[in-house]
């Protein structure tokens, strides 16, 4: 159940969706959106009221005179009630 959420997803537009109490995070590729609830509420006690899931695009990179990607997979941004909170430590 843990290995569903790989990490919180720790940028300058996400701690902006913070202050609306929506929280993003990593997860792995094969994850729903049931499976990403159970998960949220089993390691942080809160239960949410919406999960949405997006693909993060794999970005095209040239380093030292070879092409490749980096990045790439899967967000999900979880929407909680407004007393709820997650503390990120």
């Amino acid at each position: 159940m843990t290995n569903i959420i790989k990490n919180p997803r720790i940028t300058e537009k996400a701690s902006f969706a913070q202050e609306q109490n929506v929280y993003t995070f990593d997860i792995t590729v094969g994850a729903n959106k049931t499976e990403i609830k159970k998960a949220i509420f089993s390691l942080y006690k809160v239960k949410p009221i919406k999960v949405n899931v997006l693909s993060v695009p794999k970005k095209n990179i040239f380093y030292k005179g070879h092409a490749g990607a980096k990045g790439g997979g899967r967000k999900a941004l979880v929407y909680l009630k407004a007393g709820d909170k997650i503390e990120f430590i």
